[in-house]
């Protein structure tokens, strides 16, 4: 209950950044991650990871030798991302835009998949695309982009940079959500 009380006061002081007032349900989190076939996948990238409610249903899901670059801005979240003591975790306070830099950083050329819960109907368009064209341009081919939305405002601009999204609903989540996946191809 303390996590939930943190992330709605977080959210209120942030709404703009963070995009909601209530942490991802369960049945988001598993709707999320069950998009990616972890037996394949290397490297993961989250962006807007929050205080970690995504990120672990994605370790506990990751090979031992996979990694997961997750990205969030709030100082106080990414207080928290610090505090999970997992060595595959790479935990990153920067703009998903400068999602390049870490992972040349790294020594990684491509990523096998984006999780995001970035809230880009909140954040200014040219802004939003460049972050999702960052992520495309080190997404393998065949790679996903997946990510949450409470409406299908943004739809147009995945199809736009990808030419291809997939609409799951989750109602059990409050508000309910949408997640939205689209395949480098």
């Amino acid at each position: 209950m303390k996590n939930h009380v943190q992330f709605f006061r977080e959210g209120l002081r942030n709404l703009k950044t963070v995009g909601t007032l209530t942490r991802s349900s369960r049945f988001l989190c598993r709707k999320m991650v069950g998009q990616l076939d972890f037996s394949v996948v290397d490297t993961i990238v989250e962006l807007g990871a929050g205080d970690g409610v995504i990120t672990h249903y994605i370790l506990e899901q990751m090979r031992p030798n996979a990694r997961l670059f997750a990205f969030e801005v709030l100082p106080t979240m990414y207080e928290k991302l610090q505090q999970i003591d997992d060595p595959r975790l790479i935990v990153v306070t920067d703009s998903a835009e400068n999602i390049g830099h870490y992972l040349n950083e790294h020594g990684v050329a491509e990523i096998d998949c984006v999780i995001s819960a970035i809230p880009f109907v909140a954040l200014p368009n040219e802004l939003g695309y460049r972050i999702i064209e960052a992520c495309k341009q080190y997404l393998k081919k065949g790679g996903l982009f997946v990510q949450v939305h409470y409406s299908l405002l943004a739809k147009k601009l995945y199809e736009d940079i990808f030419g291809n999204v997939l609409i799951k609903f989750v109602p059990l989540n409050v508000p309910p959500a949408f997640v939205l996946v689209s395949e480098k191809q």
